[in-house]
């Protein structure tokens, strides 16, 4: 399962950008995982393509993908509108190239923040979305809480969250926003800090996400 790098046309108001993406669809593929990066990250990063690869291995097809900040080589991420258009964008695309598949959209931290919005404003469609460390709020500051949208998303969805995430502390705070959600539940990663390290167990980065890839499987099979 070779992956093909490609390139998707992103409609910005300042006119058109292009960013690099990763696709890859095994021959039994039975649905789509779009997966977006973290914040400071890009769609290279080792937890992204190792999270990929063996959702590949389990028969889904993957599309990682950069929002236009992280094209031009950006650490900080641009308007949140860029992000949603880009979502929108991401899900036109693999439309044209897998219409009989469904789409499931995850992200990294602020990747899956992003595809919650667009799901929530209705720019994407998907059959669930899959958040990687969602990041409820700044760490040390839960007053402000990144929630108001999500009792507006219509599809199922999937919070993976470790236990020693400061994005997600107190806990109680994102059970009840959960709770706010017509479909959704947590996943805990017992010990899990916001990328899923655990204090005193050194792992690369590739290893956790190889990891973290069949409990979202087996929830996307739970849901199809």
């Amino acid at each position: 399962m070779p992956a093909l790098d490609d390139r998707i046309a992103v409609g910005l108001p300042a006119g058109s950008v292009e960013v690099s993406a990763s696709w890859v669809r095994p021959d039994d593929a039975w649905g789509v995982i779009a997966l977006a990066h973290g914040a400071g990250t890009g769609y290279a990063h080792p937890f992204l393509a190792a999270f990929t690869e063996a959702a590949n291995a389990h028969g889904l097809a993957t599309l990682r993908f950069n929002f236009p900040y992280a094209e031009a080589g950006r650490r900080m991420p641009g308007p949140a509108t860029h992000a949603v258009t880009t979502w929108a964008a991401v899900a036109e695309w693999i439309a044209d190239r897998a219409p009989e598949l469904p789409l499931w959209a995850a992200g990294k931290s602020y990747g899956g923040r992003m595809a919650s919005m667009a799901a929530a404003e209705g720019a994407i469609d998907p059959a669930g979305l899959v958040y990687l460390g969602y990041p409820l709020h700044p760490p040390g500051d839960p007053s402000k809480a990144r929630v108001a949208h999500l009792p507006d998303i219509r599809p199922p969805q999937l919070y993976v969250e470790g236990t020693n995430d400061p994005f997600v502390d107190p806990h109680a705070q994102l059970e009840e926003a959960v709770a706010s959600c017509q479909d959704a539940v947590i996943a805990w990663v017992d010990g899990g800090g916001h990328s899923f390290e655990v204090k005193g167990r050194k792992r690369p980065p590739e290893e956790i996400g190889a990891d973290l890839a069949p409990l979202v499987v087996e929830w996307i099979r739970s849901r199809s």
